[in-house]
């Protein structure tokens, strides 16, 4: 085995992942929570980038129902966010599996 080859081949691949990372950055994912009452936009690289919360499910004698829907949507974003990056990078890596090449 060629081990100049093998260096360029690992170069050529950490180049295309720091390429796909922030490329990540200007990916998002959105999801809804309470019936869409409460909306979590997040970014590939696992930002939270906004949190829109509709009138009608504030309601000050029941609070810890948004706190319930915010964090649902908070969750599911930030999971869909990781698994786009995931995804993105097992493209590069082939799905390796090797160990600090992916988040």
């Amino acid at each position: 085995m060629n081990i100049n080859k093998l260096m360029k081949q690992a170069q050529k691949m950490q180049e295309q992942m720091a390429k796909t990372q922030a490329e990540l950055e200007s990916k998002t994912v959105e999801v809804s929570a309470g019936g869409g009452k409460v909306k979590v936009t997040a970014n590939g690289a696992g930002d939270v980038l906004a949190i829109k919360i509709d009138k009608e499910v504030v309601d000050p004698n029941d609070v810890e129902f948004l706190e319930e829907i915010v964090l649902s949507a908070v969750q599911q974003a930030v999971e869909q966010g990781k698994a786009l990056a995931q995804s993105e990078m097992n493209k590069i890596t082939g799905g390796l599996g090797i160990p600090g090449l992916q988040q």
